[in-house]
């Protein structure tokens, strides 16, 4: 059997005949799908772009999962509807959009992630929401465009967790630092993995959260390219691979956001000596126009990870008034 096959790096919109066991690509209601084995992947608006993602579902012969759920999970109909369970490879607000679909059914999280599933005032301590309007405000936005619900019954799972489901086996491999709970989840022995937000895309990796953490993210991508996986899923933004050299080469366009990073923070520095208050409003990571009002705090939070690296590297200092300068 060809396993994987031979190209699928973008869906194409249309009906393809089955190549070695393996559908590479169709579209059914709408949405285009893609089958490996006993796993399809329902791709999300413009292949999962947030505030969208992409739908895994995994058939065994006793039981279905369904790993997180986003916005396109409302259009997927009873192949989502049926399932038996759900596993949430960490816990955000566009990974819980199905949920409420799924209510009277068993959900899995981390136990990093999991009070962040069970209650809506942990979620909002984990996006760093500080008093009582913002967090309403932050809630309603939530419950009408992610049709969010809390998950009070949450089930904690640990790392190494696995479920079988019928001649196929789902195993739990911590990958933290985008929350503290994100794993990846590897459908054995068909050689899938769902990476989850370790999503390869341009914008680069995501640790803005009170609890996220660039030191354990960077350790994730120097373990992800371990797996056991022939075929990588992200729930954004790419999609499926199958072609491990495009996706290691990928992994390090991502992972070298870091360091990209890093020089322009060092840059900032050079032109004056800047609280970190004055760094966050002058962008490391999103553009100067972008005024979301979240994103002052997790630009504040990245820097903060960024300048405590490069001051344990000697390259940056902290003088008695709060301002950064170049060491």
């Amino acid at each position: 059997m060809m396993w994987p096959p031979p190209c699928f790096e973008r869906p194409r919109m249309v009906w393809e005949d089955q190549m070695g066991g393996v559908t590479t690509a169709r579209e059914q209601h709408g949405m285009t799908r893609a089958e490996f084995g006993p796993v399809t992947v329902c791709f999300g608006d413009r292949n999962g772009k947030y505030p969208d993602g992409n739908q895994v579902i995994v058939r065994g012969t006793d039981s279905v999962a369904v790993f997180d759920t986003p916005i396109s999970a409302n259009a997927i109909g009873p192949d989502f509807t049926n399932a038996d369970l759900c596993i949430l490879g960490h816990v955000h607000e566009d990974h819980m959009a199905g949920l409420h679909l799924l209510k009277g059914k068993p959900v899995y999280a981390h136990e990093a992630d999991v009070a962040a599933a069970r209650s809506w005032d942990a979620l909002a301590d984990v996006f760093g929401y500080e008093g009582a309007e913002e967090r309403a405000a932050s809630r309603a936005r939530f419950e009408q465009d992610f049709h969010y619900v809390e998950t009070p019954d949450a089930i904690a799972y640990k790392d190494g967790a696995t479920w079988d489901l019928g001649g196929v086996t789902v195993r739990a491999v911590h990958m933290p630092g985008h929350t503290p709970g994100h794993c990846a989840l590897l459908v054995e022995p068909y050689g899938l993995a769902f990476i989850g937000d370790i999503d390869l895309s341009t914008f680069g990796p995501y640790y803005g959260d009170a609890n996220s953490s660039m030191h354990d993210f960077r350790e994730t991508l120097r373990k992800v390219r371990d797996l056991p996986a022939k075929v990588w899923v992200t729930f954004h933004h790419k999609g499926v691979y199958t072609d491990r050299q495009r996706f290691l080469d990928d992994l390090s366009t991502y992972e070298a956001r870091f360091d990209e990073r890093d020089v322009r923070l060092l840059e900032m520095l050079r032109a004056a000596p800047q609280t970190l208050e004055q760094l966050a409003r002058g962008r490391l990571l999103y553009p100067a126009h972008f005024n979301e009002p979240w994103v002052d705090g997790v630009e504040a939070r990245s820097i903060a990870m960024h300048l405590d690296e490069l001051m344990g590297k000697g390259r940056v200092a902290r003088d008695a008034d709060g301002r950064y300068r170049l060491a």
